[in-house]
């Protein structure tokens, strides 16, 4: 788990977009909005949701990078908020440990 916190770390986006995501993480809810934004009925644990929402930002930031006509800014901001929640969940349950 160690080195998905490196790798969010060491994310480098858009002003504009981390702020949207840290003040949209002030309304995420996991269970309405995690399932939507990984398209899954299931909730996985924080530390697989992380993972799987660091690809999906990763196929994002390739599309936005290279102005491909099929990126979606909406979808990028809902990917970054989930990340910053699920990662400020996982950080809140080392904290607390």
């Amino acid at each position: 788990m160690s080195d998905l916190m490196k790798i969010l770390k060491s994310l480098r986006r858009p002003g504009l977009l981390m702020r949207a995501a840290r003040l949209g993480s002030a309304d995420y809810r996991r269970e309405r909005d995690l399932r939507r934004v990984l398209k899954s009925r299931n909730l996985p644990m924080p530390e697989t949701a992380i993972s799987n929402l660091l690809s999906e930002e990763d196929i994002l930031e390739e599309k936005r990078k290279t102005g491909d006509a099929d990126y979606s800014i909406t979808r990028h901001v809902d990917i970054m908020i989930a990340l910053v929640s699920e990662a400020s969940l996982v950080l809140g349950k080392r904290q607390a440990n």
